[in-house]
Parts: C-alpha cells; sequence; structure tokens
C-alpha cells in the first residue's frame, strides 16, 4: 500500500507475486463493459465556454472560438443514436455493464436516464460518476473541483435513482481528487488510474481507499488516435487482450475492462466489435461478466482494508 493523497507514484505494484483475485465461481477472468455517457455535458458556447469541444469526435482537430455545428452534431449521435444501440446489444447478450455518466448528460436526457434507472433496479448496470460535465479537471481550484465531485455525485443519484457506486475524472484526477472522493465518503473507489490488471488499496487522508484501474489500451479512443480503423480491428484488439488474460487467469485471474463511447462505438459497423466478442466470450467457461461495483465489492470481502495485500 502506498500513501496516494499526494498521488505518489508507485512503481513496484504486487511485482512478482500478484494476488489471487478468487473471482466468483473460480473465474480465470473478471471482464467489465464500461459505456461512458458523456453527450451534452461536453465544453459548449451555449453553456457559456469559448469554444466548441472537439476531443474524441470523427473529425478531430483544434478548437476553435466560437461554435462548431459540425462538432456538436457528432456528439449528438452520441446520445440519439449510438446509446440506444449498445444498450440494445448488452441486453441482447444479457451483458452486465457500467456506465460512466457525467450528470449533465442525464440530465438533457431523461429517457438515457430512465433507462439507467430500469438497469440498475433490476441489477444489470451500475453506474459510475464521471464529472459533472465532460471537463478536466486541471486548472480547478479545490472548492470548484469539490462542488463538481459532490453535485454529481447528488444529480446522478436523483436522476436514475442509484447513486453512483465509483469515481473516474475526464482523462486525469488532479493531485486533490482522490482526497475530494474519499471525503465524500459514498464512493466505494475511484477508476484514476491506469497502472495494474487488478484492483489495489492505497492510503488517502489516513483511511484505506480502493482502487479499480480503468484502460485506454481496450478503448474505443483508438479509432479516433488511428490505432484501428475498422470494427473487426478493434474486436481482434479485444480479444487478443481477452485470450493473455484468460490463458493468465488458469493461474493468476486478472480483471479486463473495456471503455466504449456512445458517438464512437455507437456507430453500427464499430458496434459490431461489442456484440462479437460478448458472443466469443459466453462460449468460453469461467468468465465473469460484471459491474465495476461487483469488482469492487469482491476486492473488498477477499482482501479487506485491514488486511490488504501489498
Amino acid at each position: 500500500m502506498t500513501d496516494e493523497g499526494a498521488m505518489l507514484r508507485d512503481f513496484k505494484g504486487y511485482g512478482r507475486k500478484p494476488p489471487h483475485a478468487d473471482w466468483p465461481n473460480k473465474a480465470r477472468i473478471a471482464v467489465n463493459v464500461v459505456i461512458n455517457v458523456e453527450e451534452g455535458s461536453e465544453p459548449s458556447v451555449p453553456d457559456g465556454d469559448h469554444n466548441t469541444e472537439t476531443g474524441l469526435i470523427e473529425t478531430g482537430g483544434p478548437a476553435f472560438p466560437g461554435r462548431d455545428l459540425g462538432a456538436e452534431s457528432m456528439f449528438e449521435y452520441g446520445s440519439r443514436a449510438g446509446f440506444w444501440r449498445l444498450l440494445k446489444i448488452l441486453q441482447r447478450h444479457d451483458a452486465a455493464a457500467t456506465f460512466f455518466v457525467c450528470a449533465q448528460a442525464l440530465a438533457r436526457n431523461p429517457q438515457i436516464a430512465d433507462a439507467l434507472r430500469e438497469g440498475t433496479t433490476a441489477g444489470i448496470y451500475d453506474l459510475c460518476g464521471h464529472g459533472s460535465r465532460w471537463e478536466r479537471h486541471q486548472g480547478m481550484s479545490l472548492d470548484a473541483e469539490r462542488s463538481a465531485i459532490f453535485s454529481a455525485y447528488d444529480t446522478i443519484e436523483a436522476l436514475t435513482g442509484t447513486a453512483p457506486s465509483g469515481w473516474y475524472c475526464r482523462y486525469a484526477p488532479t493531485e486533490n481528487t482522490r482526497r475530494l472522493v474519499v471525503e465524500h465518503g459514498g464512493f466505494l473507489y475511484d477508476s484514476d488510474a491506469y497502472n495494474d490488471d487488478l484492483p489495489y488499496w492505497v492510503t488517502c487522508m489516513g483511511r484505506q481507499h480502493l482502487v479499480v484501474p480503468y484502460t485506454q489500451v481496450t478503448n474505443d479512443a483508438k479509432y479516433i488516435r488511428g490505432a484501428v480503423t475498422t470494427g473487426a480491428d478493434f474486436q481482434q484488439i479485444l480479444w487478443e487482450q481477452f485470450s493473455a488474460l484468460y490463458d493468465e487467469g488458469a493461474n493468476e485471474p486478472k480483471m479486463m475492462t473495456i471503455g466504449l463511447h456512445c458517438r464512437l462505438a455507437g456507430h453500427p459497423f464499430r458496434s459490431i466489435a461489442l456484440s462479437q466478442f460478448l458472443e466469443s466470450i459466453a462460449k468460453k467457461p469461467d468468465v465473469w461478466l460484471c459491474r465495476r461495483s461487483d469488482i469492487a465489492r469482491h476486492w473488498m470481502a477477499r482482501f479487506p482494508a485491514t488486511k490488504a495485500v501489498s
């Protein structure tokens, strides 16, 4: 364990002998699908911002002062069409999943909030706070960041009937983020790290706090960054990652996260990757397809904070 209150770096991790995750039913791998719900919360001139957000859209490129109506429309695809396509794929495969949700995105699309209310009430999905808006925390004052985290939690709970179990910033936290998440007291974990294939405990503000790392590797942002071009390309990445971890899982079970965005993976040709991947892993034994909160709660039970592995 390390003191992460000041986000001290830890290059050692679990090292040569990682703990045996002991996933339920002796699963060799825990697979967590994450759908990011951000559209409508991104920086936008009508919302008082200087320019339109151009990150993670088809055209990319630097933003310019004023409105970029094309970029706005690309974001809208995610909430109008992409979300529903991905949701139907999850439903078709009876797949558990986690939704990283921005509060303002839910406020602007009550149908999505209602769908998540239904899924979380049924115990199929869970929620992770992804911001009051889809905005960078870098540069925020302590009070502004506290307000963003606390208000996001309250709004998400009010709109869906379910409190977010975890927290994940847009891209990266500040040195204050984890302290504020712990200060809030309502979060099981945060995912503001990319540094392991297993959850781990840190010490923050004198308390034990769980980190469930996220990923930019098996993430559909690769489409925009030019690393993949077709759904088949992305599906191959998912399958190779799964296969390697599944093989390791015979002795050292790990977890695999898949990060998707409604305006990216929600397009028809890309959505095939998720559908085919879920179909493929359903044929393999000893796979735990689960929510992020399931992973967190399992780790807390298997490796309680007072007996945390280091």
